[in-house]
């Protein structure tokens, strides 16, 4: 008797069930999504979520834990290197499982398993999507209007600037025309410091230039 047995053996013996798991497992590794019954992707979610969160730890104890389910070397290392770095940031949840209706002849409820993160389109689609609100129209123009008077106007803030432009102007404009005195002053002081320098150069100069040899000669027109 099956008390308390959640799981579901799909009416099948163990070894035809892991067989089947297996090879399912390799195909949505392969192919990133593949279309099965509902029952069946359940029971494969179960068994494939693991394997990819063993696959985050790349070691030798790892991939021989995987193959050992999966018995395939090339689906192993497609699990390693192109589906374990995308789906590392991923705390679980991997797969996801879309509903496509019933079967024709059995009636059998059908889906699509795929893993998360290799669908660009959906992911894509969510990300972009925007909640809609409830405001409406009577909500805008209900809400009350800011006064008029609080909001400074740009001519008023315009004129203020201007008027704080000048009061700097002007004392620059008296310090630059001290500046010009005190430089023309020194300039003078320069000029009659270099004259006087010249004059007092100039009169020993004047003195000084007479020959002792002109002396002697008109010592003797004197004689």
């Amino acid at each position: 008797m099956r008390h308390a047995k959640s799981n579901n053996h799909l009416s099948r013996t163990a070894s035809h069930r892991k067989a089947m798991l297996s090879n399912m497992a390799c195909s949505l590794i392969m192919h990133k999504r593949i279309s099965t019954t509902v029952a069946k992707a359940k029971v494969l979610r179960e068994y494939v979520e693991p394997l990819i969160t063993k696959s985050k730890t790349d070691s030798t104890h790892s991939r021989r834990v995987v193959f050992s389910k999966l018995r395939d070397k090339v689906a192993v290392a497609e699990l390693f290197r192109t589906i374990a770095p995308k789906v590392a940031e991923r705390p679980g949840g991997y797969t996801r499982i879309l509903k496509t209706g019933n079967r024709l002849g059995d009636n059998a409820d059908m889906c699509i398993i795929e893993l998360v993160d290799f669908n660009e389109f959906y992911t894509a689609e969510t990300t972009t999507t925007r909640r809609a609100t409830r405001r409406g129209r009577r909500s805008r123009a209900t809400s009350t209007p800011t006064p008029a008077s609080t909001t400074p106007t740009p001519e008023a803030e315009t004129v203020e600037t201007v008027e704080t432009v000048e009061t700097v102007e002007e004392p620059t404009s008296e310090v630059e025309a001290e500046v010009e005195e005190v430089e023309i002053e020194a300039k003078s002081e320069e000029t009659e410091e270099v004259v006087a320098e010249n004059e007092i150069t100039e009169e020993p100069s004047s003195d000084d230039n007479t020959d002792p040899e002109t002396e002697g000669k008109t010592d003797v027109k004197t004689e």
